[in-house]
C-alpha cells in the first residue's frame, strides 16, 4: 500500500459502506450511534453517515460545518500511511497522528468520545491483517501463579492489597500501569524461563483490581502522587520481607523507578523502566474525558488506550490489555494521570540519578506515542550508566500487549542482572 495513488484513497472512503457493514462485531460496537462526521483528505471532503452502526452513505463535497458532527483532517499522504497493513509507529492510531501534527480533530466530540473505539475502526476498516501475528505459546492447564491479600498502613490509614505471585530467587516486584492492575504481568509469572530464577511479585495498587480503597473513599477524590507511590511501593517490600529486589514497572510504574533511582536507589538490586520518561507531551485534550456523567469512563478507557498498542500485538492479548482498562474503578486512571502528567514531570532533577549505586534500564516500544522512544532516550542522555533500549514491534504495554515479543528484551536484562549483581 505504500505509494497508494490519490484514486486508491478515494477507493478506501467511497467503499467503506461494504467494509464496514460485512463487519457483524463492528456493527455491534457502534450499535447506539446515529451520527454523521466529515473526513477530509487535503482539500477534498467526505460526509460519512452512520445510523445504528452501519455505514447509511459516503458523499464527496463540501460541506457546512452544521452537516456534521465531528471531523477527522489529514493529508492524503498521512491516509495513505495510516492504512498500510502495518502502519508505521506514528500511524497507526488517529491520536498517535494527531499529536505528531498530522491530524486534526474538529467539532463536537462528544459522539466521538462516547464511540470513540468503534470510530477508529471504522477509520481502520481498509487496513487488514491487525492482530494477527505471533500466536500465543500453549498454556499450562493450572497456573503456578498464587494470589493472597496483605493489610499496609499508608498514610496512616489501613489498606487490604491484592497481590500475585510465582517462582523462586531474586524477588522482581513488578508495577502495573495506570488505571490496570497486576494481571498484566502473568505472562512473566508463567514463563519459566523467569520463574526459574526470579520470584515474580505484582501487586494491585489501592483502588486498582481486586485492592479496594481504603474506607471512606466515597467521601473523597483518588489522586496518585510521587509521596504515596513511594511509600506504597516501600510498604509492600518491607511487609512483605522483600530484600533488595528488582523493580519492574510499566509507565506510571516505569516512571516512579527514575525517582526510586534518585531516592533509595541501595534499597534495590536493580531497577527497570518500561515506557519509561522524565516527562511526556500529553496527546490528548484533557483528562475529563476519563471521569465524566455523559460518557462511559470504562469504554473511553479501553478506546484511549487501544491506539498505544502495536498493530503487530495479537488479538487475544490487546484485548486482554484493553478489559483491565474498560474495568478501571471511576476516576481512578485520572488519578493516575495527576502523577503522570503533573507531578512527575522529574525533568529538573532526573539527573540526580546515579546507576552505579543501582543498575538501571530503560525500555521503550517503537509504537508508544504516549512515552515516545526519543522522550526515553532524552531521559538516559542525561543519567549516567543506564542501559536504554527502543523494543520494535511494541507499543505502550510490552508485558502484556505482545508477551513474546517482549521476552527477547526482557530476559537478556533478567540474566544480566541476575549473572552480574549480587
Amino acid at each position: 500500500m505504500p505509494g497508494m495513488p490519490e484514486s486508491d484513497v478515494h477507493a478506501h472512503i467511497m467503499a467503506l459502506p461494504a467494509v464496514v457493514n460485512a463487519d457483524a462485531a463492528l456493527i455491534m460496537r457502534g450499535r447506539y450511534l446515529t451520527t454523521t462526521f466529515l473526513v477530509e483528505v487535503d482539500e477534498a471532503q467526505y460526509l460519512v453517515r452512520v445510523v445504528e452502526g452501519r455505514i447509511d452513505s459516503v458523499e464527496q463535497g463540501r460541506f457546512l460545518m452544521r452537516s456534521w458532527s465531528f471531523a477527522v483532517r489529514a493529508s492524503a499522504d498521512a491516509w495513505r500511511r495510516f492504512w498500510e497493513t502495518v502502519p508505521a509507529p506514528g500511524y497507526h492510531d488517529l491520536f498517535a497522528m494527531k499529536k505528531a501534527g498530522v491530524a486534526r480533530i474538529e467539532g463536537d466530540l462528544v459522539p466521538l468520545m462516547v464511540n470513540l473505539r468503534y470510530i477508529k475502526d471504522v477509520l481502520a476498516a481498509p487496513r487488514r491483517g491487525e492482530g494477527r501475528m505471533a500466536p500465543l505459546e500453549p498454556r499450562p492447564l493450572l497456573e503456578s501463579i498464587v494470589g493472597r491479600y496483605i493489610r499496609l498502613d499508608l498514610a496512616g490509614r489501613p489498606h487490604r492489597v491484592y497481590f500475585e505471585e510465582a517462582g523462586q530467587g531474586i524477588p522482581l516486584v513488578c508495577l502495573h500501569t495506570a488505571g490496570a492492575d497486576g494481571r498484566q504481568f502473568r505472562h512473566l509469572m508463567n514463563d519459566e524461563a523467569v520463574t526459574q530464577h526470579y520470584r515474580v511479585i505484582a501487586f494491585d495498587m489501592p483502588w486498582h483490581g481486586k485492592s479496594l480503597p481504603p474506607a471512606g473513599w466515597q467521601d473523597e477524590e483518588y489522586r496518585l502522587t510521587i509521596a504515596s507511590y513511594v511509600e506504597l511501593i516501600l510498604t509492600f517490600c518491607s511487609a512483605l520481607g522483600v530484600q533488595r529486589p528488582v523493580i519492574l514497572g510499566c509507565s506510571i510504574g516505569g516512571k516512579i523507578v527514575l525517582e526510586l533511582a534518585r531516592l533509595h536507589p541501595e534499597r534495590f538490586r536493580a531497577l527497570i523502566g518500561l515506557e519509561s520518561a522524565a516527562y511526556m507531551t500529553p496527546w490528548y485534550d484533557d483528562t475529563s474525558w476519563l471521569h465524566r456523567p455523559d460518557v462511559h469512563g470504562g469504554e473511553v478507557c479501553g478506546a484511549l488506550m487501544s491506539g498505544l498498542i502495536a498493530p503487530q500485538s495479537p488479538s487475544e492479548t490487546r484485548w486482554d490489555t484493553l478489559w483491565s482498562y474498560m474495568q478501571c474503578g471511576p476516576g481512578v486512571f485520572k488519578g493516575d494521570l495527576y502523577y503522570y502528567r503533573v507531578e512527575g514531570d522529574l525533568r529538573d532533577r532526573v539527573g540526580q540519578i546515579d546507576s552505579s549505586c543501582c543498575p538501571l534500564y530503560l525500555l521503550t516500544g517503537e509504537y508508544d506515542y504516549s512515552c515516545q522512544p526519543e522522550d526515553t532516550r532524552w531521559t538516559a542522555d542525561r543519567i549516567s550508566g543506564v542501559r536504554f533500549t527502543s523494543m520494535a514491534e511494541i507499543g505502550h504495554f510490552p508485558m502484556s500487549e505482545n508477551p513474546g515479543q517482549f521476552r527477547k528484551y526482557i530476559l537478556p536484562v533478567l540474566d544480566e542482572i541476575r549473572l552480574r549483581t549480587r
